[in-house]
């Protein structure tokens, strides 16, 4: 398939879906706070929802309870906005595992100074 075919395909199927993932981690040394964040409003959202939908966004933490022990652990908010739909998970250190680490790196991937520059999942 061309790219003009790709596009008019996209173009066929309706707008694409807008999304925003804003990732937060604190705590850590000092505890500091980092922000990254990516939005979209392009055909290039399909790869952003397909993390988004891996993740177990009604299950919750892994590790209910307090965080693990320990001196400069961190705690990560992940807001994911898809349609207007918005779901949020707090999760600790253990619980950043399989599509919750997938999508956290590629919102980090796509924004590594935290300002919101990219669109695009870093493949």
């Amino acid at each position: 398939m061309s790219d003009d075919e790709t596009d008019t395909a996209a173009q066929d199927a309706g707008p694409a879906p807008s999304v925003r993932v804003t990732v937060r981690r604190s705590g850590g040394f000092a505890g500091l706070v980092r922000t990254w964040r990516v939005e979209t409003h392009t055909p290039s959202t399909t790869p952003w929802v397909d993390l988004i939908d891996r993740c177990t966004w009604e299950a919750g933490p892994r590790h209910p309870g307090p965080p693990p022990a320990g001196a400069d652990r961190f705690t990560w908010d992940v807001t994911a906005e898809v349609e207007g739909r918005i779901r949020h998970a707090a999760l600790t250190d253990a619980d950043l595992a399989g599509g919750w680490r997938d999508l956290v790196d590629a919102v980090r991937a796509s924004d590594p100074r935290g300002l919101g520059a990219r669109t695009q999942p870093e493949s």
